[in-house]
């Protein structure tokens, strides 16, 4: 990992209670299967390695999916995955509690790919936790509520991936969770593929940019 991203992230942990602010967080974006969940907890283990345990938090947006009884009762569960898949308002309110609420912990939900469904509190933010990480596909999208987000992170970053790279990792994913490499194939190019576009529109709405060559790649 480039050691000025670990330094980087380090900073803005201290920043964050020598300039005032309690806590700050982190967001980083990027297109499906680009490694933002591998960059987020490694970033997160080297804070807390660097100024002890429990200083950074993790909050993946891919806890706010809908549940698949919504995305059926919504007739979207084949698009699962797409902006209008998730509980955005109530990610953003979550973002929001972690900047204004730090005198108790806070706890944060995960998406179990086993189960292909939400779980609440998997996570949770203690009150001394000066840095969360958050990581999703929509965080730097201009449209409502995503917007929103831009004023509660202290940066945004982008992480950058080849897109075969990301497809063959998507793929992968896809055939863990029980598809076959067909149905896997399919679900990529008709799901993952646009979705990736529609995060790519963005990029310029991020204050960084994280090339492969920066962070462990698989």
């Amino acid at each position: 990992m480039s050691p000025s991203l670990v330094a980087d992230t380090v900073a803005l942990a201290r920043q964050a209670e020598s300039g005032g602010a309690h806590r700050t967080v982190l967001g980083l974006v990027g297109a499906p299967g680009a490694g933002k969940s591998t960059l987020a907890r490694h970033l997160v283990a080297e804070v807390d390695r660097k100024l002890g345990p429990g200083t950074a938090g993790y909050l993946p947006m891919d806890g706010f999916h809908l549940s698949n009884a919504q995305l059926d009762r919504l007739g979207r569960r084949h698009r699962k995955g797409a902006p209008d898949t998730f509980d955005a308002h109530g990610y953003v309110a979550l973002v929001r509690r972690l900047v204004e609420e730090t005198d108790h912990p806070v706890y944060v939900p995960d998406y179990d790919r086993g189960l292909h469904e939400p779980v609440a509190a998997r996570h949770v933010i203690a009150p001394h936790t000066r840095l969360v990480v958050t990581e999703g596909n929509y965080l730097a999208v201009d449209g409502e509520p995503w917007s929103r987000l831009r004023g509660l992170f202290a940066q945004l970053w982008y992480v950058e991936a080849d897109d075969d790279l990301r497809e063959r990792r998507l793929r992968l994913r896809q055939r863990e969770g029980g598809a076959t490499e067909e149905a896997a194939r399919e679900w990529v190019e008709r799901s993952d593929r646009p979705n990736g576009e529609l995060v790519k529109r963005f990029r310029h709405n991020c204050t960084r940019v994280v090339r492969p060559e920066e962070f462990p790649q698989s």
